[in-house]
C-alpha cells in the first residue's frame, strides 16, 4: 500500500478514536485464523489494502494478501478459483461470467464506493482547462491512431504541439470504463499511448511531460494534485467549455461529473464465504468502508446503500450454509 495513503488512513482512524469493540462488526474476531487472497483492480486496491490493514489488527492470525493485477487480470484468477475476492472497477463481463460458470465458481457482487476518472494534463499546460466528451473521443478512438497527433487538431486555438497520451493498461477496469464512457465501446481505443495498470506510473508520466494528457482515478489525482492539473469535462459537448465540471468528491457523489463517475466493487467467491474468516472480513469491509473509502480519497456510498450491501451479503452467506 502507498505509504502516503496508509499514513492518511492511520491518522484518520486515530482522530476518530473509538474502541476496538466499536470497530469490530462481531465479537470473537481475534480467535479467527486462515488466509484470505484478494487481487484485481488497482483502483480498488487502496480501499481493500486499508481494510486489510485494519482487519489484521482485529484478527492477527488471519493473513490477508492484496494484489493489483487489474480488474481483468483479477477476474481471470477469480474465475479459476485462485483467489477469494476480486476487486473490480467495473461489473463482471459476460465472458468472465462464462469462465466462472465453466469452473463452477459462484459469487456475489458488492458495491463498496464511488470513483471519478480524472482527465489530467501537466500544470504548465495553459491551453486546456476544459474538454468535451466529443473531443476526448476524437483523441482516444481507434481511428485517431496515426491521424490525431497535435493539440491544434482538437481546437484550432490550441498549439501545434504533439499530444502525448497516458492511460490505464488494457487489463484495467479503468480502461474498460473510460473507453465505454468516452469512445462508446468498452476495450476500444487507439493503441499508441503509454499504458499501465499502475496509476503511479501514469502520474509520473504526465507530471514529467508538458504535452501530456492522461486519465486515472480520483484518489491518485488527489494524492498528486500538486504536480498535475485536472481538466473540467463537459458531457454536453459544448466546445466553449461553459458546461465543464471538475471532478471532486461532491461532483462524483451528486453525479454531475458525467460520464466519468463510476461505482467500485468487490466480488466474493461463494466457496470462500463458507469460511468464517472470510465472512468476518467482508462484514468488516462493509462496516469500515464508509470511513476508509473516504480516507484513501474515494467517495463512500450513502449509509442506506451500505446497509443494503450488508443485508445482501448476510442473506447470501446464510444461503450457502
Amino acid at each position: 500500500m502507498n505509504k502516503i495513503i496508509l499514513a492518511v488512513v492511520i491518522t484518520t482512524l486515530a482522530a476518530c478514536g473509538g474502541s476496538k469493540e466499536e470497530k469490530t462488526p462481531e465479537s470473537g474476531t481475534e480467535s479467527l485464523s486462515g488466509n484470505i487472497s484478494i487481487d484485481g483492480s488497482s483502483t480498488v486496491y487502496p480501499i481493500s489494502e486499508a481494510v486489510a490493514e485494519e482487519f489484521r489488527k482485529e484478527a492477527p492470525s488471519v493473513k490477508v494478501t492484496v494484489g493489483l493485477s487489474g480488474t481483468g487480470g483479477g477476474f481471470k484468477k477469480f474465475s479459476r478459483g485462485e483467489i477469494d475476492i476480486n476487486d473490480a472497477s467495473r461489473t463482471i463481463k459476460e465472458e468472465e461470467m462464462a469462465l466462472c460458470k465453466e469452473h463452477n465458481i459462484d459469487y456475489i457482487e458488492l458495491e463498496v464506493g464511488y470513483d471519478g476518472l480524472v482527465v489530467v494534463v501537466h500544470p504548465q499546460n495553459n491551453w486546456v482547462n476544459e474538454i468535451t466528451v466529443a473531443e476526448l473521443k476524437k483523441i482516444w478512438e481507434p481511428e485517431a491512431q496515426g491521424k490525431i497527433k497535435y493539440w491544434n487538431q482538437i481546437r484550432p486555438e490550441w498549439p501545434k504541439e504533439e499530444i502525448h497520451l497516458y492511460g490505464a493498461g488494457v487489463e484495467s477496469g479503468t480502461y474498460d470504463y473510460f473507453t465505454e464512457a468516452i469512445v462508446g465501446k468498452s476495450h476500444s481505443s487507439r493503441g499508441d499511448y503509454t499504458g499501465s495498470e499502475d496509476d503511479n506510473v501514469l502520474v509520473q508520466g504526465v507530471s514529467g511531460d508538458k504535452n501530456s494528457l492522461g486519465f486515472f482515478g480520483l484518489a491518485y489525482f488527489e494524492e498528486n494534485k500538486a504536480k498535475l492539473k485536472a481538466v473540467a469535462v463537459d458531457d454536453q459537448n459544448d466546445a466553449n467549455g461553459k458546461g465543464g465540471i471538475l471532478p471532486s468528491v461532491e461532483t462524483v457523489l451528486n453525479k454531475s461529473y458525467a460520464p466519468l463517475s463510476r461505482p467500485l466493487f468487490i466480488y466474493v467467491n461463494s466457496k470462500a464465504v463458507q469460511r468464517p474468516e472470510v465472512i468476518r472480513f467482508v462484514d468488516f469491509y462493509l462496516a469500515s468502508a464508509p470511513e476508509l473509502t473516504k480516507a484513501v480519497g474515494f467517495v463512500p456510498l450513502r449509509p442506506e446503500e451500505y446497509k443494503a450491501q450488508q443485508d445482501k451479503f448476510a442473506q447470501y452467506h446464510s444461503s450457502k450454509k
